[in-house]
């Protein structure tokens, strides 16, 4: 098989809640520029539009986005409700909510408890959806997230939420909110070079983990990271593959709860990401990564 042929659910499928998708999915930070936010410049819109197309063609069925991933001319849920509206059954589009930017693109004062609601419906009117299928709370620094995450419950009992996740959370936050109302998915930052004590509990619950920057690693919202270890680069060469294409294919073999949601701008970019699901690392490979991650942590 080839990086054209190889589709995204050859990396096998999880639930997120009754929803059952594909763990290879796509970030949609990236289709908004050249770096996310007001960094960068603002991407090609045709461009994006055609990774989006790419995605569906490819069988991924989870999209991770938010109404704060916007650039300058562009805004990842505008683009993804003109791309794939009216959208497939089978596809589950997550978003997240919590953080706030102005229309300067400057970042605002966090949502209050009150303030969800509004957040909520914003991505319903830029999506163009009745109900939106994953909301993560995403937490910004509060101690407690009864408040916000209660909140949210109410929108999921009134139907504008069908499950709900958590994002930039510790332990004692996901224990806190499973109080409340379940919780089907936590997504905090996980790398190769950045662990996180969340994927082993959420594997012993059965909950998803999705992490955020796995392939950026150090570089964050400023795109993929150049910096790569001598065995990460090793490894690649012994697949004839690229580093992101190895990172992504560690980051899967992390447990079977794990959803890898790389983003790019690029349609080449995306079928080979969709194609490092199937990258048969060795288990020596394994080890050797293994041992930066521990190294890292």
């Amino acid at each position: 098989m080839t990086s054209e042929t190889i589709t995204a659910d050859a990396a096998g499928t999880w639930k997120l809640g009754d929803l059952s998708v594909n763990r290879l999915g796509l970030g949609a930070m990236r289709l908004t520029g050249s770096a996310a936010f007001h960094h960068g410049t603002p991407s090609d819109r045709r461009q994006a539009i055609a990774v989006l197309h790419r995605a569906i063609e490819l069988g991924v069925n989870h999209i991770d986005t938010a109404a704060f991933y916007f650039s300058a001319l562009r805004s990842a849920n505008e683009l993804i409700n003109t791309a794939l509206a009216p959208y497939a059954d089978d596809l589950v589009i997550a978003t997240k909510v919590g953080p706030f930017r102005d229309w300067t693109g400057e970042w605002g004062t966090s949502a209050r408890p009150e303030d969800l609601r509004g957040h909520v419906e914003e991505n319903l009117r830029q999506l163009g959806r009745d109900h939106l299928d994953v909301v993560y709370l995403r937490r910004m620094r509060q101690d407690s997230i009864a408040d916000h995450f209660g909140a949210l419950a109410e929108l999921r009992e009134a139907g504008l939420i069908r499950h709900l996740g958590l994002s930039a959370v510790r332990p004692r936050h996901l224990a806190e909110a499973q109080t409340i109302a379940p919780v089907v998915s936590v997504q905090n930052r996980y790398a190769l070079d950045h662990p996180d004590e969340l994927l082993r509990i959420c594997g012993e619950q059965g909950i998803a983990y999705v992490p955020f920057y796995a392939v950026a690693g150090d570089a964050g919202e400023h795109g993929a990271t150049a910096n790569h270890d001598t065995e990460v680069l090793a490894i690649a060469r012994a697949h004839g593959a690229s580093p992101a294409q190895i990172r992504i294919a560690w980051t899967l073999h992390q447990g079977p709860h794990l959803l890898a949601i790389p983003g790019t701008g690029n349609p080449d970019h995306l079928a080979e990401n969709v194609a490092a699901g199937v990258i048969p690392l060795t288990d020596d490979e394994l080890a050797r990564l293994n041992s930066l991650h521990t190294r890292a942590g």
